[in-house]
């Protein structure tokens, strides 16, 4: 796994830059990100929403009536769309390709001037409360719920809107560039139930792209788990933990793999989950509506149906949701690009981004099965200090930890999305800030890179930018 982390001058065919810098190796399977089966060369505006090659005939059809079911807009109880009836009573979004746009990431809305254009669809507020409920997960904030819905079907009230606002915070590299992070607050407003416990907890959430999910949940769980004992083996302060969660598709608690807490287990969980708590479909796995008690007028509202999506549907939507294929590397073999992939390594970045894996057996596709990937994650939860703490706990992730986000398709975001807004609420305007705004176990790591003269920051980004 860690090959191309041994020193340049000590590898057969490794390479110096014009200016003696160290290049890091070349590995040829690394162009294939998503292994053999579930890589594709498309770079442009769907080079996430295309389905991984591997597939049998069968699966591209689920595919693509998958894609129809999480891209279409559903529409109020009762309908004759009867197929796509029962959005509500609460919700964000229409469809999952609302906040997902292209199988890409979303972004906090546009703020100009102190103005926030538009209430935020692609990202959302968790609430809970202090305290754990039966599966030992968050406890839900007592009259809004697990989660604010800033939108309603007609005759329901919205839960309130959220306002977002900005605090420029400056900096500057060792070199004396500067450089400016923008600190997020949150605040909800024109509450339509009433106030907030005053112990509510908020935590934003933005959409992450949607490439290679099913081959993260084929890594093999003693593969994530062996990333924490090597981590502390290494003894430089990096301390990765797994979350473990409620899955309910399985009724048991699991390794948590996906969200930005690694608070979800599998994509089954993950699909219906969001389904019911974004858009307000029932499912097999979730077939009750989060109308709290204090709301009368949401526990009164029409349904589409029990459940609302029927259970063939939704097993197609979480196979698309699992075989969206990963972009192929861009210029993987560039000196900029291989610079940059070494500086990377020098600064520990790869500890908690782990480079490769080779997968398991997936137990239900096989194309996503012993494949060799590169999603540079180790699917574990780091405490990334006190600037992105939310100061939630979300099962076992405290209100400092993050799961290590996979990098594939990092670059692509603007083709695709038309932004470059990253982290967990999308306060990062860059990569660069994004970097910076590491801290806690990563700070060390943070700390080299601010060092670095401006070429190699602008290696490292090339790098980022080719994944």
């Amino acid at each position: 796994m860690y090959k191309w982390l041994i020193p340049a001058f000590c590898v057969a065919g490794a390479v110096m830059a014009g200016g003696g810098a160290l290049l890091a190796r070349f590995e040829p399977d690394e162009a294939l990100p998503g292994g053999q089966t579930a890589t594709i060369d498309d770079h442009g505006k769907n080079a996430f929403s295309l389905p991984a090659p591997g597939l049998t005939d069968a699966q591209k059809t689920d595919f693509v009536i998958g894609n129809s079911f999480f891209k279409k807009a559903w529409v109020e109880a009762p309908s004759s769309t009867a197929a796509r009836d029962g959005l509500g009573p609460h919700f964000i979004a229409r469809s999952c390709g609302a906040c997902h746009a292209l199988d890409g990431r979303g972004a906090p809305p546009d703020i100009e001037n102190g103005i926030q254009a538009e209430q935020p669809m692609a990202l959302l507020i968790r609430l809970s409360i202090p305290g754990q409920d039966a599966h030992g997960g968050p406890l839900p904030e007592p009259v809004y719920g697990g989660q604010f819905n800033n939108d309603a079907i007609p005759g329901v009230a919205p839960e309130g809107k959220v306002e977002i606002r900005y605090t420029e915070i400056a900096g500057r590299f060792a070199d004396g560039t500067r450089y400016t992070l923008r600190q997020p607050s949150y605040r909800l407003t024109d509450l339509g139930y009433g106030p907030l416990d005053p112990g509510t907890l908020l935590s934003p959430r933005v959409a992450p792209h949607m490439v290679g999910l099913g081959l993260l949940e084929a890594i093999r769980t003693e593969d994530i788990l062996a990333n924490a004992t090597r981590q502390a083996a290494e003894g430089r302060g990096i301390r990765g933990e797994p979350n473990w969660v409620w899955d309910a598709p399985s009724g048991k608690m699991v390794l948590g793999r996906f969200g930005w807490k690694g608070n979800v287990g599998t994509i089954a969980h993950q699909s219906a989950g969001a389904f019911r708590d974004d858009i307000g479909i029932t499912s097999q796995h979730f077939p009750e509506q989060t109308c709290t008690a204090r709301q009368a007028d949401c526990r009164a509202a029409p349904s589409g149906g029990e459940p609302e999506i029927d259970a063939r549907k939704m097993d197609q939507v979480i196979l698309y949701s699992q075989t969206l294929a990963v972009p192929s590397r861009r210029d993987p073999r560039s000196p900029a690009v291989l610079r940059g992939k070494q500086v990377f390594a020098d600064a520990n970045c790869v500890s908690c981004h782990v480079p490769s894996y080779t997968t398991g057996q997936h137990p239900t596709l096989t194309a996503l099965s012993n494949q060799k990937i590169w999603p540079y994650t180790d699917m574990l939860l780091h405490d990334m200090g006190d600037g992105l703490a939310d100061g939630r706990p979300d099962f076992k992730a405290n209100g400092r930890q993050w799961k290590t986000p996979p990098l594939w398709g990092l670059g692509l975001i603007p083709a695709v999305n038309g932004h470059s807004n990253y982290l967990h609420d999308g306060r990062a305007r860059n990569l660069m800030e994004a970097v910076l705004w590491h801290g806690g176990e990563a700070e060390d790591s943070k700390q080299y890179v601010l060092k670095l003269n401006r070429q190699d920051r602008d290696n490292l980004v090339r790098f980022l930018e080719s994944l």
